[in-house]
């Protein structure tokens, strides 16, 4: 139950960013990781509708390739960065930070990503009252600003 409520306070944070980046006209997409690797959702220039309902239908559960994911955001934003050198190329990375990253892989593919982006952001969407903090040493290895996904708050019955 509370991973649901947790993906849908992510999914909401989600749109709310692609509705900011379309109202400024900028090229969006969506790279997703799970499984056995990352796939690009959305590609770069898509329409808001087929980013709402990527985003929307999102899978969740199992491991968490977080470098695959990294590797493939770094690979697509140099690709646009060829495409059209005038544009800023920014990264949004959403995370839990539950990845076991032992072996730095993860950290190595944030520095990478800092590489080929103009700016790096990572959301931090764990909560609970355990915390593994993975998505500040991601955001530390990329140079990036680290946002804080704010906590559901709880309605009175």
């Amino acid at each position: 139950m509370a991973a649901r409520r947790r993906l849908a306070r992510v999914k909401g944070a989600l749109i709310a960013l692609l509705r900011d980046a379309y109202a400024r006209r900028d090229r969006v997409a969506i790279v997703a990781f799970r499984g056995g690797g990352a796939e690009v959702l959305v590609a770069p220039g898509a329409g808001l509708e087929q980013a709402a309902t990527a985003v929307d239908d999102l899978p969740t559960g199992g491991r968490t390739p977080l470098a695959a994911g990294l590797q493939a955001t770094a690979a697509l934003v140099g690709r646009e960065r060829r495409r059209d050198r005038t544009r800023r190329a920014l990264a949004v990375v959403l995370t839990d930070g539950r990845v076991d990253d032992r072996d730095g892989g993860a950290r190595r593919a944030a520095a990478r990503l800092a590489g080929a982006a103009d700016a790096v952001h990572v959301v931090d969407t764990e909560d609970g009252p355990v915390r593994v903090g993975i998505a500040a040493e991601l955001a530390a290895a990329a140079g990036a600003q680290l946002h804080r996904l704010r906590p559901a708050t709880r309605r009175a019955a």
